[in-house]
């Protein structure tokens, strides 16, 4: 039962402060409008999917379109050094001079690529994030030949396959102006109503009678009105 009365006048403290609250959680949503439009760089991002499949070509016919057990091992662990070698300084230099793009630096090109191994797979998807769309998405291309070139060059084998190509992003993938408002505004809403809480908490100046039973355990026979300046009693 205590428990419950002790909800009843914490509901009646926010409710009480309510204006505080809304206030508060206007103003962050309104600084979440200003951060979102205005402090949020849009990055676009493309991607492409990779298969490791068997090379068939030296293969006969009667084993043209059969995958031994071999075959998948092997590309399964080929993945983890295929990921390592898109990510390489060779591979990143050739792409970029291929599109004419000497002038971007390998490093920060390599920190905007991401490449995923799909677990216990033969896919490998290749990501490449930049802030205009049309960078990205001739960079993830162009990254994806060359990988493919490096290791018939490197293994004398043709086993990768472009499973799908890159796209030309229409949207930032980091922008989501609803989201981040939306973040802002309970962000402000939980603070004004912690801030209440913490002060209603450490508050302990009588208002009521209750207040002075609660604290005394006497009860009140009479209370004295307050009286305004007017002459009328204050409600």
């Amino acid at each position: 039962m205590e428990e419950e009365i002790d909800l009843k006048e914490l509901f009646n403290v926010f409710w009480k402060k309510k204006a505080i609250i809304i206030l508060v959680t206007i103003l962050f949503a309104i600084i979440g409008v200003g951060y979102t439009k205005y402090l949020v760089t849009p990055k676009y991002q493309s991607a492409t999917t990779l298969l490791l499949a068997q090379n068939n070509s030296q293969e006969t016919e009667d084993k043209l379109n059969e995958i031994t057990q071999t075959d998948i091992t092997l590309n399964q662990t080929l993945v983890s050094t295929y990921s390592v070698l898109i990510k390489s300084k060779t591979v990143i230099d050739q792409a970029l001079q291929n599109l004419s793009m000497t002038n971007m630096k390998t490093e920060e090109v390599e920190k905007d690529i991401t490449v995923k191994a799909v677990k216990d797979t033969q896919v490998i998807e290749i990501t490449y994030v930049n802030e205009d769309p049309r960078i990205a998405y001739l960079i993830t291309t162009e990254l994806a030949n060359v990988f493919s070139e490096k290791v018939v060059e490197i293994y004398n084998i043709n086993n990768v396959y472009i499973v799908d190509k890159a796209e030309l992003a229409t949207e930032p993938y980091n922008v989501n102006h609803i989201k981040d408002i939306l973040i802002f505004a309970i962000g402000g809403f939980g603070l004004s109503c912690a801030i209440i809480f913490v002060f209603s908490l450490f508050d302990t100046t009588v208002k009521t009678g209750e207040d002075v039973e609660k604290k005394t355990g006497l009860a009140v026979l009479a209370q004295v009105p307050a009286v305004k300046l007017g002459g009328k009693e204050d409600e």
